[in-house]
């Protein structure tokens, strides 16, 4: 059953979790091991003309050289906001102001700096799974609002939102892990 008259889309909540999870995908792509990669700031969000943007919506970021990031940012007032918005991303990278841009270099990665990507990968994660249990509360809901759903329709129908939820939250410790390993990795 995809779609019942009165009850919720499951392949709705099936899209919505897996656009959680693609989200984790990039979030993770963002922490790179070793090398710089311009995805490293993807998460950043800067305090812009009293709203939150996302960096690449206030500057453009380059990777001049593997161990060092560039923000060109747009507008010159904007820099020590997008320096400061840097530094507190919990990256663990030490952002410096260089006129209208912002040099980020990369440090190396120590035994310490590994451990706080994992850190970092593991609060990634579990907002994920939060979200994903925020989507089956959602079909949940939808199910205890169906009217005119039998009850043991009622019952199938939980069932198979609570096995899609195992199933997406396995996926994201799944990615986790992999993603814990490779950070490890010296």
């Amino acid at each position: 059953m995809s779609k019942d008259s009165t009850g919720p889309d499951l392949g709705e909540l099936k899209r919505r979790m897996e656009g959680a999870v693609a989200s984790l995908k990039s979030e993770f792509g963002g922490l790179r091991t070793g090398r710089a990669t311009s995805s490293l700031l993807d998460p950043v969000v800067v305090k812009a003309y009293g709203s939150e943007m996302p960096l690449n919506q206030v500057g453009t970021v380059n990777v001049p050289e593997p161990r060092m990031l560039s923000v060109q940012v747009w507008d010159k007032s904007m820099v020590g906001a997008v320096e400061k918005a840097i530094r507190d991303s919990g990256l663990g990278v030490n952002p410096v102001t260089d006129g209208q841009s912002v040099r980020v270099p990369i440090p190396p990665l120590n035994e310490e700096r590994r451990q706080e990507l994992t850190k970092v990968a593991a609060k990634y994660a579990e907002q994920t799974r939060v979200a994903i249990r925020n989507i089956r509360r959602d079909g949940m809901e939808a199910v205890k609002k169906a009217d005119g759903m039998p009850e043991d329709e009622q019952k199938k129908t939980s069932d198979q939102i609570q096995k899609l939820t195992d199933d997406f939250v396995k996926q994201v410790d799944d990615m986790l892990a992999t993603k814990e390993k490779e950070i490890m990795q010296v």
